[in-house]
């Protein structure tokens, strides 16, 4: 378990490279999309499997509203990808800024920090975030449901901003 989580996090940071080195906004949504699945698996394999699809589900609409307001300002004929030069050379800084501080830290880390929640004791008989789960639906659960709506707000007022080139309020700036 302890080898998938850090499996996991190599691939939550090479999202995170993604994300920052890509100035188009429709690569940069696809890596933010891969680290907000890794993050939720991470926290699947720590023991919170409830809790990662509640914010996965959130991440995913707030992603939907910045893809589709970035897609609709940055309308570009032709795209950065990957594989351009300037591109590949921020996420070649990225990737060495990250391994210069992970060698500084290197000699720190504990392995038996990485345990689930269910592994701490002998005979547990209730899931580590059963508690957690308990909590957000006493205190949490309407304002899950207010950030949901404000969401879905959101992404309509910005389909009706970039709506065709006869009636969007954008378009005729």
């Amino acid at each position: 378990m302890t080898y998938f989580v850090f499996l996991l996090m190599v691939a939550l940071i090479l999202g995170l490279i993604a994300v920052a080195s890509n100035p188009t906004p429709y690569f940069a949504a696809l890596g933010l999309v891969m680290a907000a699945g890794v993050g939720c698996g991470i926290l699947i394999g720590s023991g919170g499997p409830f809790l990662s699809l509640v914010l996965f589900l959130i991440y995913l609409g707030g992603m939907l509203v910045v893809f589709a307001y970035s897609a609709a300002l940055a309308a570009e004929p032709f795209p950065e990808a990957w594989g351009s030069r300037s591109v590949l050379l921020y996420v070649l800084v990225y990737v060495a800024g990250v391994v210069l501080v992970a060698g500084s830290f290197w000699g720190g880390w504990y392995e038996g920090s990485w345990v689930v929640v269910d592994e701490l004791k002998e005979f547990c008989l209730l899931r580590g975030d059963v508690s957690g789960v308990a909590m957000m639906y006493s205190f949490g659960g309407s304002m899950l449901v207010i950030c949901a709506w404000v969401l879905l707000l959101t992404l309509l007022v910005m389909l009706e901003l970039t709506r065709g080139l006869s009636r969007g309020a954008l378009r005729a700036v």
